[in-house]
């Protein structure tokens, strides 16, 4: 019998690792017919939070947003996604961007389909309109390389734009990709891995990740990761953005 005890995740002052093993689940309002998971929640420290909401076929997920904008990515299965006066059928690696002040519904799934959320409070920013409802889809072709390392690239999911205060990229890491320095900066970090497996270094400790792993990385966390093993390791991340920082 394999010890209970045993665990890769870590919760420490300045970054997590949630592996999927400690996952108990909570109750969030409108959302029926789902398990919920908070990954990563401001009662850590974050600024952020991050679920993953796995559906039943009888799952419905329906909310309108306040202060915060969520971010929608279809991480397995498909639903209909209904946001505003627009309905789509959301497939596996299509997301969307519901603003504040906005209704949502997420309807008819698959059995087993997945979402991962990314929350953020929005701030709104002088001269520029809060942006609207944003749909999208991974997309390899529109991944430039990162720094000139053909083993790396990212895509942006969401307008390199100034009304936007928070981005969500996927990384995808080739075999023997890894960052080419040890990234120390103000952007918090909250990512799920969703291919493959790596090795990440997070304020000089070192930690084994794959599939299905979260990581949360306060501001000014050093960071550094690489591939490891036979296919691409692929997480996609949130990070605040486009805002001057203050103390709250």
């Amino acid at each position: 019998m394999e010890m209970s005890a045993l665990t890769r995740s870590v919760v420490k002052r300045n970054h997590a690792i949630i592996a999927p093993d400690g996952y108990i689940n909570s109750n969030v309002p409108g959302w029926t017919g789902c398990t919920t998971n908070v990954i990563i929640n401001e009662q850590m420290g974050a600024r952020l939070c991050q679920t993953l909401i796995t559906l039943t076929e009888a799952g419905h997920v329906k909310g309108e947003t306040e202060a915060s904008q969520i971010f929608f990515y279809v991480v397995q299965g498909g639903c209909t996604a209904n946001v505003g006066s627009e309905t789509r059928a959301l497939k596996v690696g299509e997301y969307v961007y519901v603003p504040v002040g906005q209704s949502y519904e997420f309807s008819q799934p698959e059995a087993g389909t997945q979402l991962l959320t990314f929350h953020k409070v929005y701030e709104p920013l002088a001269g520029h309109a809060t942006p609207g409802v944003f749909w999208g889809e991974r997309d390899y072709s529109k991944a430039p390389v990162y720094m000139n390392d053909e083993a790396l690239r990212i895509q942006e999911l969401l307008p390199n734009e100034p009304g936007f205060d928070m981005a969500v990229n996927i990384f995808t890491y080739g075999l023997g990709g890894n960052l080419p320095m040890v990234e120390t900066h103000i952007m918090e970090h909250g990512l799920m891995y969703l291919e493959g497996q790596a090795i990440y270094m997070l304020d000089q400790c070192w930690y084994p990740v794959k599939k299905g792993d979260s990581i949360w990385m306060a501001p000014y966390c050093q960071q550094w990761a690489t591939a490891m093993g036979q296919e691409p390791s692929v997480y996609i991340y949130y990070k605040n953005v486009n805002r001057f920082p203050t103390v709250r």
